[in-house]
Order: structure tokens, then C-alpha cells, then sequence
């Protein structure tokens, strides 16, 4: 069970107040906010063992290397990776992506084609239009439906023997749409192409299991798991990873340097070049043992309260309109009020104290499918409560009263 009074006594941001008005935060889909245990681990780096990692002897550094790594096992056993050096640490699900697609245009021909799906975030469609770019494969879309979710149907008939990669994200950040990504994966690998699962808005809310999966590569962010940001994670199976080439050159992901030739370190520092976010790596594994600590299961069961609660009240709205109606979504609500424009009710709302995101989301073609310009999206975690969801539906009708 969530002891929901506790938890948010974690949260120091929780207490503040904005434009006179208690903090209502729910732009968890953005990024979640940070307790202090997480905190105290950023301020205890700096101030205890603040030190390059992997090539000191001395004592800081020895310390340094011993919490990142131990960080990198804490996220191998929360994603269930066979191996330790199968993780990545990167700068985020962007930068995660980017490897991945900078890796595979040494591997691809013309011809080949590569499947997104049509929910995704830009961060899993730009980089592999520039990859069709760059080797002349084939971008194919497996399309949406009016309720949010994907046409599977029509997957079924886009996968085939010239299929490479595929590429979609677990939940939709605009929408909340839970894929299902266990099909997307075996139907792929009939073809014996590579799935790239993007987990940045699920990894909050599920906690996923990448052997059971048998996902090829998975990547979140550690902002959406009360982590820091500006740090992330590429997990990849072995085989994958040895098969593409380094993403950047640089210290740390070498074995040997001459003039004459290179030879590149093995995994996983061959994708790790440079001096990394040794914090926030560490601070990482910090906020997945704070999420751990509260639970998984009782964090879905209680976010599914919420949804259920926060659906329910905003429905009592004339004219409001939700979009991403799926049975199983995530705790998201996209949302517009008859010809209201989103920014419109946003800024309204945030006088009120209240955070929601409005716009298209980094999703345009979702909002080109439904012919809008973008959504109010309320996205609500396991810190927030009914009774924020109360201020949020009466802020709402006072917006919507000034507006009309």
C-alpha cells in the first residue's frame, strides 16, 4: 500500500508554493520530481569523493569508480540484464537512441527497411529518418487508431524479410497508451530484425524485464524515475552491442592508442567515451532504490486509482474531450475543452499553482492525426493525490468559465 502523506514528505519541492498557491505537479511525464535521498546522494558525491572514475589510483577516484559501478549493477538487476556490461550509461533516452541509429548506418543497405510506429516521441523518429537518409533504407510506420493505440493488424503485413530494425516506445508520452510490445518483439524476430523498445515513459510506472522481453535494446532516462537528469541508459544484448561500432572516440573507450592504429575497449566502455555523469550515474541508482523501496506493483496500483479518479472527474467537464482512450494506459490524461486552445487553459492553470503540459508533445503526428494543435496532458505519479486532482478539475472550470 502507498502511504501517500510519507512518500511526499520525501519530496522537498512538494512543499513550495507557486504564484501564492500550493504546488499541484502534474507534469510527471516530463520529468518526475526528486526526493531527498536522491539529493543527498548528489551533495554527498561533491562533498565526500568528488573524483574522475576507472583511471586513478588514489583513494577519491577508487571511491568514485566503486559507487558508479555499483550504480550500473543496481540498474543490470532492476532491468533483469544478463550482464553488468550489456548497460550503458548514457545522457539520456535521446542520446540512447542516437547511438543505437548512429551504430546501425554501418549496417544497413539500400533497401532495407526499418518500422516506427506512429505514437512515437521525436526523439524515435528523427534519427532514423536521418538514418534512411544516410543508407537509402526504407522508413515504413505501422499507423494508429482513433482509441490511441496501434494498428497491429497492419504490422503484421509491414514486417518482412527486408525488415531490420524496429522501433517503438513502451508507453506514449502523449497519449498513455501501453504498446504491445511483447508481439512487436517475437513478430520481429520471426524476421530476425532488431527491436528497439524506447522505455522512457514506462519505466516510471512498469518495471520492465528485458530477458523476458527479449527486447534487443531498451533506453529510459533517469528524470522520469525521480532520478537527475542528464543521464540515462542504452541497454543492449551482447551480441548487438559488439556488432556496432563505437558512437564516439575519445578517453576511456580505448584499449590501445598509437598513431598507427586504435583498438577499442570492450563493453561497456567502448560506448562510454569520456568523462561521464559520474553523479548523476550514481544518483541513478540511488532513485531506483528509493522507487524500489516504495514498490512497483503498489505504485501501478495506486497511479491506476488515480487515472480511474482523475478520468472520471474531468469527463464531468462539458466539452472536454480526452485522447488516448486504450484500457491500458498509464497514468496520463490528454485532454482539450471544446475549441479552447491548450496554452490558453495552461497558463491559466499555472496561476493557479497547477503544472500540466500543453502543446503537441514532442508527438506532432499524433496532433496531425487527430487534427489538433496539441492536448492539456495531466500526468499524474504515485506522490500526487485525489485531492490535487480536485484542484485540478476546479482550476479547470474557472479556466475554461474566463475563456469561453
Amino acid at each position: 500500500m502507498i502511504n501517500v502523506d510519507k512518500i511526499r514528505a520525501d519530496f522537498p519541492i512538494l512543499k513550495r508554493q507557486v504564484n501564492g498557491k500550493p504546488l499541484v505537479y502534474f507534469d510527471n511525464a516530463a520529468t518526475s520530481q526528486t526526493p531527498q535521498v536522491v539529493i543527498d546522494s548528489i551533495v554527498d558525491y561533491y562533498s565526500n569523493y568528488n573524483a574522475n572514475i576507472h583511471r586513478g589510483v588514489h583513494t577519491l577516484s577508487q571511491e568514485a569508480t566503486d559507487k558508479y559501478e555499483e550504480a550500473r549493477l543496481k540498474i543490470q538487476h532492476h532491468f533483469n540484464a544478463a550482464h553488468a556490461y550489456e548497460i550503458i550509461l548514457t545522457a539520456g533516452t535521446t542520446h540512447s537512441i542516437n547511438m543505437v541509429a548512429a551504430g546501425f548506418a554501418t549496417l544497413l543497405n539500400k533497401g532495407d527497411e526499418i518500422i516506427v510506429s506512429a505514437l512515437e516521441h521525436h526523439s524515435n523518429i528523427v534519427p532514423w529518418q536521418m538514418l534512411c537518409e544516410k543508407t537509402g533504407a526504407i522508413l515504413k510506420v505501422i499507423p494508429m487508431l482513433i482509441d490511441g493505440s496501434l494498428d497491429m493488424k497492419v504490422y503484421d503485413e509491414l514486417v518482412n524479410e527486408k525488415t531490420k530494425l524496429v522501433f517503438c516506445n513502451h508507453v506514449s508520452n502523449a497519449l498513455g497508451t501501453v504498446n504491445p510490445i511483447e508481439e512487436i518483439i517475437e513478430k520481429a524476430h520471426q524476421f530476425n530484425a532488431a527491436v528497439l523498445i524506447d522505455g522512457a515513459q514506462a519505466t516510471p510506472h512498469i518495471k520492465p524485464d528485458v530477458q523476458a522481453l527479449d527486447v534487443d535494446f531498451y533506453v529510459a532516462s533517469a528524470h522520469k524515475l525521480c532520478g537527475p537528469t542528464g543521464v540515462g541508459l542504452l541497454y543492449g544484448k551482447q551480441e548487438w552491442l559488439e556488432k556496432l561500432p563505437p558512437y564516439q572516440g575519445g578517453g576511456e573507450m580505448i584499449a590501445t592508442v598509437s598513431f598507427e592504429k586504435t583498438t577499442y575497449a570492450g563493453l561497456p566502455h567502448k560506448f562510454e567515451a569520456g568523462t561521464p555523469n559520474i553523479c548523476g550515474g550514481i544518483a541513478f541508482g540511488a532513485a531506483l532504490d528509493y522507487m524500489n523501496s516504495v514498490g512497483f506493483n503498489n505504485i501501478a496500483k495506486y497511479e491506476e486509482e488515480l487515472l480511474n479518479y482523475g478520468t472520471q472527474e474531468l469527463l464531468k467537464i462539458a466539452g472536454l474531450k480526452i485522447y488516448g482512450t486504450t484500457a491500458k494506459k498509464t497514468a496520463v490524461i490528454s485532454f482539450n475543452v471544446n475549441e479552447i486552445h491548450p496554452y490558453d487553459i495552461g497558463a491559466i492553470l499555472d496561476k493557479l499553482g497547477i503544472a500540466v503540459r500543453t502543446g503537441h508533445h514532442c508527438a506532432q503526428p499524433i496532433m496531425d492525426f487527430y487534427k489538433i494543435p496539441g492536448t492539456v496532458r495531466a500526468s499524474f505519479s504515485f506522490y500526487n493525490t485525489k485531492e490535487e486532482i480536485d484542484v485540478l478539475v476546479a482550476g479547470l472550470k474557472r479556466a475554461v468559465q474566463m475563456l469561453s
